[in-house]
């Protein structure tokens, strides 16, 4: 579907890579299982605009996947970039939670009714947000974001996880 039909068009995005468009990227580091090496990472964000919104690791007896979400993804990357990281991007919905009861249950509901896998997912901790977010990879972007929106969920864009950090 381009953008200039069907759910792009409904809520005037840009462009699929533009900084409004509906989705957040998350970056998987592969990182030798080392003692240090997780620390190591960190530190190269000291003194940088970039605030780390979700860490997930994935370890295994040679090496950890960690999975990132910063606040600054540009710059991120670039970090990661000039320090020799091997990584790979990923693109997920920041789904703003409901005070209702069970809103995991309603997001999990609404995609499954709408036959959009559930790849992961990851808690999201955003400064001066009132609500709960959650970050979820899915198997088809532009079909979750319509189904969340017509569900009543707010999804959140980069552009809005940077003014809230």
């Amino acid at each position: 579907m381009s953008q200039g039909e069907g759910f792009g068009s409904s809520i005037g995005l840009k462009t699929m890579s533009g900084r409004d468009y509906p989705a957040i990227r998350q970056f998987t580091v592969f990182l030798e299982n080392r003692v240090g090496r997780l620390t190591s990472l960190m530190r190269r964000f000291l003194g940088s605009e970039v605030r780390m919104l979700s860490m997930n690791i994935v370890d295994s007896t040679e090496c950890s996947l960690v999975r990132l979400v910063f606040s600054h993804p540009e710059t991120g990357r670039e970090i990661l970039e000039r320090a020799g990281f091997a990584m790979v991007e990923s693109d997920l919905l920041a789904v703003e939670l409901g005070d209702g009861e069970q809103p995991l249950l309603q997001v999990f509901t609404a995609l499954l009714q709408a036959e959009v896998n559930l790849v992961q997912t990851c808690a999201l901790m955003v400064p001066n947000h009132d609500a709960n977010v959650l970050g979820i990879l899915v198997d088809n972007i532009d079909l979750a974001c319509e189904t969340l929106a017509t569900s009543g969920f707010r999804i959140l864009t980069e552009n809005e996880l940077q003014d809230l950090s």
